[in-house]
């Protein structure tokens, strides 16, 4: 399991030991939860065109579609409720995945160069997330989230979730910058302590810290029911994403 990461995108498809482009497959299927993307030119493209389907229709509410790329996932059996990021309480795993570790660090400096196309009703996010292979293991370090609704309030902090030793601790303050065009996106992970910053300034600094192996996640949301038109195509456009472990840092 890789220590460092360095990912340029220089090749003509994802490094599928590095990414698994389903989204929370477990509660879903492959088949329906699989990413639209593309890698090109140095570039990853995530986008959500009008023909793809909603994620978990049945059961997420609001009604949502996605396409995102994460670096681990696994669940439980069939019909259990082990799995990551379950959405409700009860929410049984309808497609098994066995383990996929493909970075999962604790600790370290993580950063991601995007731009994001965002509607009203869409969003972009670069975030790390507890690898719950105990549920406790579940708190978030979001890194950046931005609504089109809302394009210069960028999100950032730690999410609890079903970590009892961490508090919720978000924010989305605003800041003067354009969405659609490239931004670099860090964190400094420490114990105790997270830092945020955008193109190398410092945002805001959390003081708590999740201490347990997290993957990183980056995704591409619509929210139909926002209203908007079903036309528009949301996209994330990202060029380099790095990782060095704490001692690097």
């Amino acid at each position: 399991m890789a220590t460092y990461v360095d990912e340029r995108f220089d090749g003509d498809d994802l490094d599928t030991g590095l990414w698994f482009p389903y989204y929370l497959s477990h509660w879903s299927s492959r088949a329906e939860s699989a990413a639209t993307y593309s890698v090109s030119g140095g570039e990853l493209r995530l986008w959500i065109p009008p023909s793809q389907g909603m994620w978990c229709a049945d059961r997420h509410e609001p009604p949502l579609r996605v396409s995102a790329v994460q670096t681990g996932a696994f669940s439980g059996p069939v019909g259990g409720t082990v799995g990551q990021q379950p959405f409700v309480p009860g929410l049984t795993v309808r497609e098994e995945q066995p383990p996929f570790w493909g970075y999962t660090p604790t600790y370290g400096r993580f950063e991601a160069r995007l731009r994001g196309v965002v509607s009203e009703r869409s969003m972009v996010a670069f975030w790390l997330s507890g690898i719950e292979d105990r549920p406790e293991r579940s708190g978030e370090i979001c890194v950046m989230e931005v609504f089109g609704s809302a394009a210069h309030d960028v999100g950032m902090g730690v999410h609890a979730f079903r970590d009892p030793l961490l508090r919720e601790d978000f924010e989305a303050p605003w800041l003067d910058l354009d969405v659609a065009e490239f931004h670099l996106y860090g964190v400094d992970w420490r114990p105790g302590r997270v830092t945020f910053s955008v193109d190398g300034r410092v945002v805001r600094v959390v003081h708590q810290a999740p201490d347990y192996p997290m993957q990183l996640m980056l995704g591409v949301f619509d929210f139909p029911a926002r209203g908007g038109s079903a036309d528009e195509v949301p996209e994330l456009i990202v060029t380099h994403v790095s990782g060095q472990p704490l001692q690097a840092v």
